[in-house]
């Protein structure tokens, strides 16, 4: 588009210019004013804060003429969320805003309708604690009884993105954001790359079932690969993905476009070639397998944090999971819990839309199975679904996380608008495509501070709903602390909604009758549900 607008001006100017001097000289004020506009649009393509004005000259400023009409357009329109209920932008607006450091205040109050179904709040205090005399970087550290290396992390950092879905450029500025910000940057399965590396910011390197940087030739493990890749000084986690939330048991797709010569040598694949990640592992076949496999992983990377990451399906098999680590005694330092509402450039609508459980009901029934069997003491949760929000982390750890992963609002703080074109190589902002002329509008100096301004600001958020709710630490806060309107005159709080289960109850005989078929059918030795015959 920058070549096409240098071509087609000085087309237009010499045209016009020669209208003026062998016609009439009245083209010599059209001239005039083109020349205006060119100069714009040279304007636009070297500065450095606008990837959309960087990228499509003159063109892309029409794009902030709408966002100024925004509230007026907007406000009679309304997102869906994936269970149907009706949100507003406010969250999307406030990410903006944020990361560039604008004004963040609403005029006229709340901009949700509070009598809603399924609108959210947090309980707050008539004795309030002060923000300056909480701790404002709160952290929380990662590593069990197995861990050499444990890593105190935000309780907010990038969820998984990998390089080949994201350009070189988002990838450095979402690093090199996390560098400056002090929080962890999820590599996401496709591989360890040099971008990833470039900016010295923390990794939670993603190992999913294409093993993309640590294969051999036929698509297994490499043991060797791996080791030597786990062993950089900025890799501080590893996480072994075994499913999406936006795409539960489908493997992830890169198109042959956006395969690449580097991309290939990062994945250790063929370039050019349409490249489908197989949807589970090979290097385990059950949950006891599975384990071990964790435990293999802890030694390879010298005593590193290792976790898995997986959206629920079949309950039983989290629970044959979590008897295969008792039975063990081997545990991972962290379980990443995915939502279904998840997003994805790389999926069918109906793996996206109707497989896998939200995020809440995952978490809450995480929490409630390791409680109850007495091992949460050994493992941290994070929470990967929709983050965007400070209350969002609040209501995340009410049920039971440590800790969240955001991946659209970090995006968003790149710079995306959403044009829904991530799976075409044609993403307008140069956030989600590998085409040269796109990616040359995301300025990694730029964004990189917008992304660290972004966390910074939702955490200080997020401590004062702490101490507006009346609490000194996070670790206080509970699903007694959240409300959820059930009905026009029904408000039911998360306790209510998501029940606790006492610590090790399970192990004296208590459990819920809802869960008593799932631990029935939970084997340690297979995967897979046998369900009963109701003939």
């Amino acid at each position: 588009m920058r070549k096409k607008f240098i071509v087609i001006s000085i087309i237009t100017l010499s045209i016009l210019l020669a209208l003026a001097i062998f016609l009439n000289d009245n083209w010599y004020v059209v001239f005039a004013v083109c020349c205006v506009f060119v100069f714009m649009g040279i304007q636009d393509m070297y500065q450095k804060r606008h990837a959309i004005r960087r990228i499509f000259p003159l063109v892309g400023r029409f794009r902030y003429i709408l966002e100024e009409l925004r509230p007026k357009m907007y406000q009679y329109f309304i997102e869906s969320d994936i269970d149907g209920r009706p949100i507003n932008r406010v969250d999307r607006s406030t990410i903006y805003q944020r990361a560039k450091k604008e004004l963040e205040t609403i005029p006229f109050g709340t901009q949700l309708d509070v009598y809603a179904e399924g609108y959210e709040w947090m309980c707050h205090s008539m004795a309030p604690k002060a923000f300056e005399t909480l701790n404002q970087n709160p952290r929380v550290i990662f590593g069990n009884k197995d861990c050499k290396h444990p890593y105190s992390a935000s309780i907010l950092n990038v969820s998984a993105m990998s390089y080949g879905s994201l350009s070189s450029q988002a990838v450095e500025a979402l690093n090199a954001g996390a560098q400056i910000g002090g929080f962890a940057h999820n590599t996401g399965e496709g591989g360890l790359s040099d971008y990833h590396l470039m900016h010295g910011g923390d990794l939670i390197w993603q190992i999913g079932t294409g093993y993309f940087g640590c294969r051999d030739e036929h698509g297994n493990f490499e043991p060797a690969l791996f080791e030597k890749k786990a062993a950089h000084t900025s890799v501080k986690m590893i996480e072994l993905k075994i499913s999406q939330g936006a795409k539960p048991g489908h493997g992830g797709i890169l198109p042959a476009s956006k395969n690449s010569e580097e991309i290939a040598r990062i994945r250790h694949v063929k370039p050019h070639t349409k490249v489908v990640s197989p949807p589970y592992h090979s290097a385990f076949n059950t949950p006891l397998e599975m384990m071990q496999f964790i435990k293999k992983l802890k030694e390879l990377s010298g005593g590193k944090p290792v976790g898995f990451k997986l959206c629920i399906g079949h309950k039983s098999e989290f629970i044959s999971i979590c008897k295969a680590m008792i039975h063990l005694d081997i545990y991972p330092d962290f379980i990443t819990v995915d939502g279904g509402e998840g997003g994805t450039g790389a999926a069918p609508p109906e793996f996206s839309n109707y497989l896998g459980a939200p995020m809440l009901d995952g978490l809450a029934f995480v929490h409630n199975i390791l409680n109850g069997l007495d091992i949460r003491k050994h493992i941290r949760i994070i929470a990967s679904g929709k983050i965007t929000s400070a209350f969002h982390i609040a209501r995340a750890i009410a049920l039971g996380a440590d800790t969240c992963n955001s991946a659209r609002a970090m995006m968003m703080a790149l710079g995306c608008i959403q044009a829904l074109l991530c799976n075409t190589n044609r993403c307008p902002t140069g956030i989600t495509t590998q085409d040269p002329k796109l990616t040359v509008g995301l300025v990694v100096e730029d964004k990189k501070v917008r992304v660290a301004n972004y966390h910074k600001g939702t955490i200080e958020n997020f401590v004062e709903m702490l101490g507006a709710s009346g609490l000194d630490d996070m670790k206080n806060i509970t699903r007694s602390h959240i409300y959820r309107r059930v009905s026009l005159n029904q408000m039911l709080t998360y306790e209510e909604i998501f029940p606790s289960i006492k610590v090790g109850s399970m192990l004296q005989g208590e459990i819920p009758e809802k869960y008593i078929p799932d631990f029935e059918q939970a084997n340690m030795n297979k995967w897979g549900v046998n369900m009963p015959n109701m003939a």
